[in-house]
C-alpha cells in the first residue's frame, strides 16, 4: 500500500521507512528536518520537507500522494524540554496530529499507526511490568500530549471510519539516534565513552527503563499497518534495566575506563517503568528479537564508524 511516514527523517521514523520499503510498500515521508536528517531517508522514499502543523502544505502533499495509511511518528519528544515548553508540545503533538487526521478524513486514508509512549503516559507505575490496562497518569507535558491524541484517534474511528493502531513505545535506542541531544541516553553515552569523556547520571542511577532496539520497533509499525484494528499496544520487553547497569554495559562495550558523574534528578521523569509486550505478541505476532547486549553492541559500532 502507499504509506506516509511522518517524522520519517528522524531516528525511529527513518527505520520505519526502511522496514516499510522492505515489506514492499510505496513510501513517502514528511519531515520538517528540525531534528531529522535528509541522510537518514532511504532514497527509495519520496521526502517532503514540511511541518505537520502547516495545513496548506500538508493538503498539497495528501492531494499528490493520497496515502492509504499513515505511520505517524512526527513529534516533539523530550520530557525535559516539555516541562519548559508545554505549549509548543501541545501545538506540535496535538494540533499537528489533528491536521493529519482531518486530511486523512478528506483524502480517504484508511489506517493510522500512531507512535505513542509507554515510558511517559502511565506516570509512576502502580505495578510492574505495566500492561495496557494500567491507569494513565503522565507526569510531564510530553506524555500528556501523546496520550491526548489517542482520544482523537478513537473519535475519528468511531465517527469517520479511520482505523488506527496505537503503539506505546518503550525507550527506543539504536543507530541514527542523536548523540548530541538531551534525550537518548544510549546514543549520548556511546559517543562520550568512545571519546573518553565522562557521562552524567541524573539522580541515583537506580531508576529503571525498558530498552527496545529500534529495528524491533520499526517492525511493529509494519505489522500494525494490516493488523491490530482499534488496539492500543505496548512495545516493551517487560524487563527493567537500571541506569547504573546500562552504564556498566556500555562501559564494557566501549572500553571506557572512567566513572560516571552524578547530578540531581530531572523533574517530570518517572523513576521506574518497564512495560509488557504480551498483548502486541498476541495481536500482531510481534516480539523484540534483539537483546539489549546485542543492540548496544550494534549501536556502539555505528557510532564508532561516525567518529563524532
Amino acid at each position: 500500500m502507499k504509506v506516509l511516514v511522518t517524522g520519517g527523517a528522524g531516528f525511529i521514523g527513518s527505520h520505519v521507512v526502511d522496514a516499510c520499503l522492505e515489506a514492499g510498500h510505496d513510501v513517502c515521508v514528511v519531515d520538517d528536518l528540525s531534528t531529522g536528517k535528509r541522510a537518514n531517508v532511504n532514497p527509495r522514499a519520496r521526502l517532503y520537507v514540511a511541518d505537520i502543523r502547516d495545513r496548506e502544505a500538508m493538503d498539497e502533499i495528501f492531494a499528490a500522494e493520497r496515502p492509504e495509511a499513515i505511520c505517524h511518528l512526527a513529534a516533539k519528544a523530550n520530557v525535559r524540554e516539555s516541562m519548559v515548553a508545554p505549549i509548543l508540545y501541545a501545538e506540535v503533538n496535538i494540533l499537528g496530529s489533528l491536521v493529519l487526521l482531518e486530511l486523512a478524513r478528506t483524502y480517504g486514508t484508511r489506517k493510522v499507526v500512531y507512535a505513542s509512549t509507554g515510558g511517559a503516559v502511565y506516570g509512576e507505575p502502580e505495578y510492574l511490568p505495566v500492561d495496557e490496562e494500567h491507569p494513565v497518569n503522565p507526569l510531564d507535558p510530553y506524555g500528556a500530549s501523546k496520550h491526548h491524541v489517542e482520544h482523537y484517534l478513537r473519535i475519528y474511528r468511531a465517527q469517520f471510519g479511520i482505523d488506527y493502531t496505537i503503539l506505546r513505545f518503550a525507550n527506543v535506542y539504536g543507530p541514527r539516534q542523536d548523540p548530541l541531544g538531551e534525550a537518548g541516553v544510549v546514543a549520548i553515552w556511546s559517543r562520550l565513552m568512545l571519546k573518553g569523556e565522562r557521562p552524567v547520571i541524573n539522580g541515583t542511577g537506580e531508576q529503571e527503563r525498558d530498552f527496545v532496539y529500534v529495528e524491533d520497533t520499526a517492525h511493529a509499525n509494519v505489522l500494525a499497518l494490516t493488523q491490530g484494528s482499534g488496539e492500543t499496544l505496548n512495545l516493551g520487553t517487560g524487563i527493567g534495566t537500571s541506569i547504573n547497569a546500562l552504564f556498566e554495559k556500555l562501559k564494557a562495550i566501549t572500553g571506557y575506563r572512567g566513572d560516571p558523574e552524578y547530578a540531581p534528578a530531572k523533574k517530570g521523569e518517572v523513576f521506574r517503568i518497564y512495560i509488557t509486550g504480551q498483548k502486541a505478541r498476541r495481536v500482531l505476532g510481534w516480539e523484540p528479537k534483539v537483546t539489549l547486549e546485542e543492540g548496544l553492541r550494534r549501536t556502539v559500532d555505528y557510532f564508532r564508524t561516525l567518529n563524532l
